[in-house]
């Protein structure tokens, strides 16, 4: 933990003086890669040490790969290989850590590099091996029309803004930044003339990181105060359950899930700093005019903490993971996306028996939310009043739901999850199969979706 604060800390006064001394302006598209890359590494080394390598083997075996495989078929040796390595290293934590994460444990990077590897080889069969005519609009903007050099692309996968703590971001949008584009196209975008502007802005991203940073010092403090005093473990003390009755023991669950978040919070808003800190992550401008330095944000806490249905908190937690795993997976997937996303996600987050009980349980969780909403959400628009007392029951649910979802994802392993699952009466499986039993919803199939996405690559062409 020292390592990665230090680390990060460290990548953040160094994005600082990347963006005033090694700007477009000031140096080559190639000697910010080069810089970019051997930072990244040397981060990696003084974080990992010897277990760094795994890094470092698992892209240049798809380094390989991108340049030998042939691309109708590179999305799907890149996602094998990648998935694969990155399973075997999550199995090898089972032996080295047991179920204790320690701080020669690689697999967050290594997590975050399979992110990459497999999000520009789906783009860059896109951008060769299909027309434009079979891709979304999304997927026309970010397709990759060519394999990039050695350089290029190590500085992409090991890139010192990214490589301890991600997040993941699109190819064309790290490469643009790289050679300094990536500000002006958004900015092209807005008609400025109508603003009463002459000539284009210059966003600075000092504001949107001075931000940030006041957000991962109130979450320090939060995780250094409440963490340590409010841990998950508890909930299934012997003594605490034979004492404490059913809502008391649902409360706090609640308390220890929240006091379970900080960490996250503080470790991804800082990650995002540095990369505002080095002129990455400008997504644009809102409707009130405000500079907007979001592209790589991979939480909206105002989100999370309002959120009034499950989909809603999945969205606005771990952003960044959830685009990719619609890209790779949802968005590719012939039958029954929903569920295999679920699965994908388990299986990136690796083998511990608690996240496939998380991940599983959201499977069914998702489902039964997206049937109650679909039945009863419009019978609770009619008035105001129905449809506050509608979003503040939703919010109770829905947060309760996340907690009793997340659990065996912090306790990891069989026993106690189950021990936990029966302490609370298995009530949320049960209402979801109830609900499910009532309020079915025919999943679309295969062809109904091919349908929707040729109508809308027909009208993309149209236009």
């Amino acid at each position: 933990q020292i390592n990665f604060v230090a680390c990060q800390l460290f990548a953040l006064l160094a994005a600082f003086w990347f963006r005033i001394y090694l700007s477009p302006s000031h140096a080559s598209s190639a000697v910010r890669h080069a810089f970019a890359t051997l930072f990244g590494i040397y981060f990696a080394v003084f974080c990992f040490g010897w277990y760094s390598i795994h890094l470092f083997v698992l892209v240049m075996m798809n380094y390989g790969i991108m340049n030998m495989a042939s691309i109708p078929n590179i999305h799907r040796y890149s996602f094998v290989v990648a998935m694969g390595y990155l399973t075997l290293c999550h199995i090898s934590r089972i032996y080295i850590f047991h179920y204790g994460i320690l701080t020669t444990d690689f697999s967050g990077p290594l997590m975050i590099i399979t992110q990459k590897i497999t999000t520009l080889a789906c783009q860059l069969h896109d951008g060769i091996g299909r027309q434009a005519e079979e891709l979304t609009a999304e997927q026309n903007r970010l397709a990759v029309k060519s394999r990039p050099s050695l350089l290029e692309y190590l500085s992409y996968l090991l890139n010192f803004m990214s490589i301890i703590a991600g997040p993941c971001s699109n190819y064309k949008d790290y490469i643009a930044f790289i050679e300094g584009r990536h500000v002006h196209m958004k900015l092209l975008e807005v008609n400025w003339k109508q603003k009463g502007y002459d000539r284009l802005p210059d966003p600075s991203p000092t504001g949107a990181v001075m931000y940030k940073l006041c957000i991962t010092l109130v979450s320090l403090i939060l995780f250094l105060t409440l963490t340590k005093n409010f841990p998950m473990a508890y909930i299934i003390d012997n003594e605490f359950l034979d004492k404490t009755p059913f809502l008391s023991r649902l409360g706090y669950l609640y308390v220890v899930t929240q006091a379970a978040k900080p960490k996250y919070y503080f470790a991804w808003t800082l990650a995002d700093a540095v990369n505002n800190a080095a002129g990455y992550g400008f997504s644009g401008v809102d409707e009130k005019g405000t500079f907007r330095w979001d592209l790589l944000s991979n939480l909206n806490i105002w989100n999370i903490e309002t959120a009034t249905s499950f989909k809603m908190y999945i969205e606005n937690w771990n952003i960044q993971t959830a685009a990719w795993l619609k890209r790779v997976c949802y968005d590719r997937a012939p039958w029954y996306p929903t569920a295999l996303t679920f699965i994908l996600s388990a299986l990136w987050h690796g083998i511990y028996p608690g996240y496939y009980f998380t991940f599983l349980t959201g499977i069914l969780i998702t489902l039964a939310a997206r049937a109650i909403r679909n039945n009863c959400r419009h019978y609770f628009l009619s008035s105001v009043p129905l449809k506050i007392a509608y979003d503040v029951v939703t919010w109770a649910v829905t947060q309760l739901a996340v907690c009793y979802t997340v659990a065996p994802f912090v306790m990891l392993a069989v026993e106690p999850t189950i021990k936990f699952y029966k302490s609370v009466y298995f009530h949320m499986h049960i209402l979801s199969i109830l609900v499910l039993l009532l309020l079915p919803v025919r999943p679309q199939t295969h062809s109904v979706r091919r349908a929707q996405k040729q109508a809308m690559q027909n009208s993309i062409k149209n236009k």
